[in-house]
C-alpha cells in the first residue's frame, strides 16, 4: 500500500511539474484585428527563435481595450492610442510600453475595377459621393477602423449625404468581402485588413483626413509569463517584426 501511495503521489507531482512548465512555454497575446496579419507572420519566427509558443486572441480595436481594462489576463496586450482606461486600470506596467508600428486606413476595389482618385481629401470627396455603395467595420461593434472611417466623413462634410450609401460589416475583412463579391463599390478599413484575394487596394486616404493609428504592446502587470512577455514584447519590436509589417502595409515605429 505503501508503494502504492508513493508511486501515486509521484504520478501527481509529474503532472503538476509537467503543467507547470507547459505554461511556461506558452505567451498569451491580445491584438486588434489590424495587426492580426502581421502577428500571425511575425509568431512562427519567434516560436523557432525561443522555443515558446503562442496563443493570440484578436478582436476590434475598442473591445481590446476594454478587455485589458476589465481585468482579463493576457502576457502581453497590444492597444491603440488614447488608452487612458487601460493605463488607470493598473492591469498593464506601463514602463513597458512599447511602440510597433502604425496603420492607415484606405479604399480597395473589386479586383478588375478602376480605381478612383483619393489623392487629397477634395479628391476622396469626389470619390465617396460618386460610389453607389461603401462597405466599412461597422464602428458600433467596436472596430477602430470604423470609428476613424465617420470622423473622416465628418471631416469631410458629408455625414449625412453618405448614409444612405454606407454599408457597415463585421470587421475589417467583412468589408472586403462586400467589395469581392460586388455587395459594395468601394470598402474602407486598415491597409492591413485587405487580404481577400478578390480585392485590390488603391492606397491610404490623406492625413489631413485619416491620421495614422498606432499599435503599442505592453507587459501585463498580472502576465503569467512574465519572462516569455518580455521576449515577445522585444520580439514585435525587432527588425524581424518590422519586415513582417511592411509586408502587411504597415509602418514600423522604428
Amino acid at each position: 500500500m505503501k508503494h502504492l501511495i508513493s508511486f501515486t503521489a509521484a504520478i501527481l507531482a509529474f503532472g503538476i511539474c509537467h503543467s507547470a512548465d507547459a505554461q511556461t512555454k506558452e505567451v498569451t497575446l491580445i491584438a486588434p484585428g489590424g495587426i492580426r496579419a502581421a502577428v500571425e507572420r511575425i509568431i512562427p519566427g519567434f516560436e523557432r527563435k525561443t522555443g515558446l509558443t503562442v496563443k493570440a486572441t484578436f478582436g476590434s480595436g475598442l473591445g481590446t481595450k476594454k478587455q485589458v481594462a476589465s481585468g482579463e489576463v493576457f502576457d502581453v496586450p497590444i492597444v491603440q492610442p488614447p488608452y487612458p482606461e487601460v493605463i488607470a486600470s493598473g492591469n498593464v506596467i506601463a514602463a513597458s510600453a512599447r511602440p510597433l508600428a502604425t496603420i492607415s486606413i484606405g479604399i480597395a476595389v473589386r479586383k478588375g475595377a478602376p480605381k478612383p482618385d483619393i489623392s487629397t481629401p477634395d479628391a476622396v470627396k469626389r470619390t465617396l459621393l460618386a460610389a453607389k455603395s461603401v462597405s466599412y467595420p461597422d464602428a458600433a461593434g467596436g472596430a477602430a477602423a470604423g470609428v476613424s472611417f465617420l470622423e473622416t466623413l465628418k471631416k469631410l462634410g458629408i455625414t449625412d449625404q453618405m448614409k444612405a450609401t454606407l454599408k457597415p460589416a463585421k470587421g475589417g475583412a467583412g468589408a472586403m468581402a462586400m467589395v469581392a463579391k460586388g455587395e459594395a463599390e468601394i470598402g474602407l478599413t486598415f491597409l492591413s485588413e485587405m487580404e481577400d484575394p478578390g480585392v485590390e487596394p488603391v492606397g491610404a486616404l490623406p492625413m489631413q483626413i485619416s491620421p495614422s493609428t498606432s499599435l503599442v504592446g505592453f507587459i501585463s502587470a498580472h502576465a503569467k509569463n512574465p519572462g516569455g512577455a518580455k521576449f515577445l514584447l522585444d520580439y514585435l519590436a525587432s527588425k524581424d517584426a518590422a519586415a513582417a509589417y511592411k509586408a502587411e502595409r504597415m509602418q514600423p515605429a522604428r
